[in-house]
């Protein structure tokens, strides 16, 4: 019966009627899918079934639920090398065993002749299938590639990519040996060091690292030196994970390399170097910035991925609430003042900055921005990135600024009594100027601008709005747990919802049960009542006191808020707040 079509055999064993098959057929000429998924998605048959069928069609084996243990792939054959684990998720095969030039897979299609073209360039052999469900073989793949890395809590994707630059990183130099240390790879010539620098093997390896990075959301890569070995970790979500590294002679060609791309000096070893990278992808431009320092061991190289697709610079999708958005926009749409975003390193203050400087992009405005470096390049913008060692600081840059004709000023960092005091004037004398500072919440930019000695009578006619904020990470949504919260479980708090959710782990977030993250903020419109406080001094205490009496919802508020929403969990609102 492998000449009959599908739709026939399973006339044939009547799991369909002939009215079914033509509604099917039907179906298909509108919706463009195989006539098999349209029955599953119709509820007609089951997956078994169709699974059954297209074994007899094309007269290969089948493995049903009764026979599942026979999806185990051969342990001692290493076959996770020959079919690598992303391309088994991705296309829904399994390899199970490998004899001579033959290679047995199981396959959630059989007919899918470019996968299985695919499939016959990468092993490299023929093939020999057996069909099995969607559902019994993602689980089979699951265990076979995935399940080890999981129980160990780290990101199998990424071991997976530095496994294979480890394979690359053999092709240099050959096999590892006990004498390949960081220490003895400083005794390469420069010329020697140029030259493996360009070897194909090292350009593949950082092109590698650095394009799975970015497919992983990773936010920062570090390549760290050690005496017998190299770390090399991804910063996703705000959290570090150690990745298995390259062989430790390869770290000064890997360096080397990432000095070439950001134009760096090669030679210079001892003092710190800061460069950028533009990386190509498909569809898009992703800006690396690079920086190094020397340790004992070597040169530490850190590289800031600056991603514009990954990060939506719009005040809509970072997080805020419709009351903050509101009190934003306003604050923008005047014609001068001063607006301070607040927060410690890595709260994500420069992407909430860029998204308010966004909103104010006009043809009618001249929008300048100084930045040290330049983070994202925004059409729209006049952007000056910060020199210090030819005198281009953010002052002398300011007061060039002054006589530009600006409508709108941003500046990346407010660092010293003289950024400040420019900052202020400028936004006395009809300017709307945005800024940073490191504080922890929105009151105390107040105090710690007096405390750098910006005097009380200029703060009070020049802030319109300060915002402190926090990066929490979102729960992943294939895999998060309701539960019924109590007060006694959350320190006498209650919530609105009668259900919120916790992180449990799945494939999909690589076990933390988390993925992305979410700004939770608490934004201090500048009213008379807090005008009055500042003029004689107040505390931020004192500050923070009259805000929450006037309306404002503190970082942590704004965190329940969104546990509410089934956005985060209670334990990460805990984790990144002042208030709790």
């Amino acid at each position: 019966m492998a000449h009959l079509k599908l739709g026939e055999i399973l006339v044939n064993q009547g799991l369909i009627t002939e009215k079914q098959l033509e509604k099917a057929i039907e179906d298909q000429k509108k919706e463009k899918g195989r006539i098999g998924e349209i029955l599953i998605n119709q509820g007609i048959i089951s997956e078994e079934n169709m699974s059954a069928a297209l074994g007899q069609q094309l007269g290969i084996p089948y493995y049903s639920s009764e026979n599942v243990e026979l999806l185990q792939p051969r342990h001692d054959q290493s076959l996770d090398k020959v079919i690598p684990g992303d391309f088994a998720k991705k296309n829904g095969v399994l390899p199970l065993s490998k004899n001579m030039n033959s290679l047995t897979c199981a396959v959630i299609d059989p007919l899918d002749l470019l996968m299985l073209d695919n499939l016959r360039r990468l092993a490299n052999c023929e093939i020999n299938l057996v069909v099995a469900t969607r559902t019994a073989l993602n689980k089979a793949i699951t265990d076979f590639y995935f399940k080890e890395n999981k129980e160990q809590g780290k990101t199998s994707l990424l071991n997976r990519a530095v496994e294979s630059s480890y394979e690359i990183s053999k092709d240099v130099q050959g096999p590892i040996e006990s004498k390949d240390k960081i220490s003895a790879s400083a005794e390469l010539s420069l010329d020697k060091l140029i030259e493996k620098a360009g070897e194909a093997p090292v350009v593949k390896l950082v092109d590698l690292i650095i394009r799975q990075a970015i497919d992983e959301r990773a936010s920062d890569i570090h390549i760290e030196p050690f005496e017998n070995k190299i770390n090399l970790r991804y910063r996703i979500d705000g959290a570090l994970y150690n990745i298995p590294p390259p062989a430790p002679h390869l770290h000064l060609p890997i360096v080397s390399r990432i000095k070439i791309l950001a134009k760096l000096d090669i030679a210079e070893k001892r003092l710190p170097q800061d460069g950028a990278i533009t990386a190509k992808l498909e569809d898009r431009t992703v800006d690396i910035r690079i920086s190094t320092v020397p340790t004992i061991w070597g040169e530490k190289v850190v590289m800031r991925i600056l991603d514009k697709a990954a990060v939506p610079l719009e005040l809509t999708n970072l997080g805020f609430d419709v009351k903050q958005i509101e009190m934003i926009r306003k604050c923008l749409a005047m014609p001068y003042g001063l607006f301070y975003i607040t927060g410690p390193t890595g709260s994500g203050k420069s992407t909430s900055l860029y998204a308010a400087v966004c909103e104010t992009i006009d043809p009618k405005k001249n929008v300048l921005t100084v930045e040290d470096p330049v983070e994202y390049k925004i059409e729209g913008l006049n952007q000056v990135a910060v020199k210090s060692d030819i005198g281009l600081t953010y002052a002398t840059t300011l007061k060039a600024f002054l006589r530009q004709d600006p409508d709108v000023i941003m500046v990346g960092e407010t660092r010293d009594l003289e950024t400040a005091s420019i900052c202020v004037r400028a936004a006395l004398t009809g300017h709307f100027v945005l800024s940073t500072l490191h504080t922890n919440d929105a009151a105390s930019a107040i105090t710690r601008l007096m405390d750098i000695g910006v005097p009380s009578y200029l703060l009070t006619p020049s802030l319109v709005l300060l915002q402190a904020q926090r990066l929490a990470r979102k729960l992943c949504p294939k895999c998060k747990e309701p539960y019924e919260p109590t007060p006694d479980r959350h320190g006498g708090i209650e919530f609105k919802s009668d259900l919120v959710y916790q992180a449990k782990g799945c494939d999909e977030c690589n076990g933390t049960g988390y993925k992305g993250r979410v700004v939770i903020a608490e934004v201090l419109p500048i009213n008379d009542s807090i005008r009055s406080l500042i003029s004689r001094n107040a505390t931020a205490g004192e500050i923070k006191d009259q805000a929450r009496k006037d309306g404002m919802a503190t970082i942590f508020e704004s965190g329940i808020r969104l546990v509410n929403e089934g956005i985060t969990s209670f334990d990460e609102v805990c984790r990144v707040s002042v208030d709790f």
